[in-house]
């Protein structure tokens, strides 16, 4: 009888994700950073600030995600469902991590990529937490915690970048 009823509370949770948030493809709950900001793909500095200013800088979901390592419920984050063509970026520091021709759907209920935006965009380190060895996913800038990556991913490179969407920004191509 347990063996039926988990995988049906299971079932019927991760559809109660989707029906929620179903409204969230909508481009004006998006978190955006708009058009005009510039992608700095030159960077050579790192960001460096405490956990006051993070605090002061992020809102409470960003926070959580970038600096204290959280993790996002699936089918949770605004930026899952989005289409739109531009560029992902870290919201701790604007530091380009994702284009939207490297989004697929994973099935996983978080925004997946193939590759980064740049190979220097991202710091990859072993995570053993959760009684799990998995490869932990950090913006090189800021050292925000992203997600992780896992190589079950789609060709041409066969990675699947599962990012906890909360700690990103969009930035829709200027031509939009």
């Amino acid at each position: 009888m347990i063996k039926l009823i988990i995988p049906a509370l299971i079932f019927i949770s991760l559809n109660a994700c989707g029906q929620q948030n179903s409204n969230k493809s909508n481009p004006q709950n998006v978190p955006r950073v708009g058009h005009n900001i510039p992608i700095d793909t030159t960077w050579t500095e790192k960001v460096v600030k405490t956990n006051k200013e993070w605090k002061k800088t992020l809102t409470a979901k960003q926070y959580y995600i970038l600096r204290e390592h959280g993790t996002e419920r699936p089918f949770s984050s605004e930026l899952y469902d989005v289409k739109e063509e531009g560029v992902y970026v870290c919201a701790g520091c604007n530091n380009p991590l994702f284009s939207s021709a490297a989004k697929f759907d994973s099935g996983t209920g978080w925004p997946s990529y193939f590759k980064a935006y740049f190979a220097r965009s991202l710091n990859v380190a072993t995570d053993d937490s959760h009684g799990m060895v998995r490869d932990a996913l950090t913006c090189k800038r800021c050292d925000g915690h992203l997600g992780h990556v896992f190589d079950d991913g789609p060709e041409p490179t066969g990675l699947r970048f599962c990012i906890d969407g909360d700690g990103l920004l969009f930035v829709p191509n200027k031509s939009k």
